[in-house]
């Protein structure tokens, strides 16, 4: 993170990494998590692209996909839930942009599919208990 007042270019993605096996692809808290990964995998030899996508919209297409086309290979790094995730929407792209280029299926690396927590206060105005039931 740079020290002081900074700006963040609007639908511009930095490749953080290179590496020819795989393309890391993620936003966000998972880049930390993709640069340890990819420590890990240089480890045991394997060197992994790491590309931080920086902004979902705008989307920077052209960086993902020339990323992917380069390894043929696209692991999607996220927080959010599997299912209806913004990764879902980042592999799709993928497919559609890259598949004559991809040798195996894009992988998605998410959260859990679990429902968030009710908000209380949300809860209390439509007349709904914690439980889920109605008031008496």
């Amino acid at each position: 993170m740079p020290e002081g007042y900074y700006t963040l270019p609007l639908g511009k993605a930095r490749i953080l990494r290179e590496g020819k096996a795989a393309t890391l692809i993620g936003y966000g808290g998972m880049v930390e998590v993709m640069l340890e990964a990819a420590e890990v995998a240089q480890r045991e030899g394997v060197e992994v692209m790491v590309v931080d996508l920086e902004t979902l919209v705008p989307l920077d297409e052209e960086t993902l996909l020339e990323a992917v086309r380069e390894t043929g290979r696209a692991i999607v790094v996220y927080e959010a839930m599997r299912t209806g995730g913004f990764g879902a929407e980042i592999a799709a792209r993928i497919a559609e942009g890259a598949i004559d280029h991809l040798q195996a299926p894009v992988l998605r690396v998410a959260g859990y599919d679990a429902p968030y927590p009710p908000s209380a206060p949300l809860s209390t105005s439509t007349g709904q208990t914690r439980g889920g039931s109605s008031p008496p």
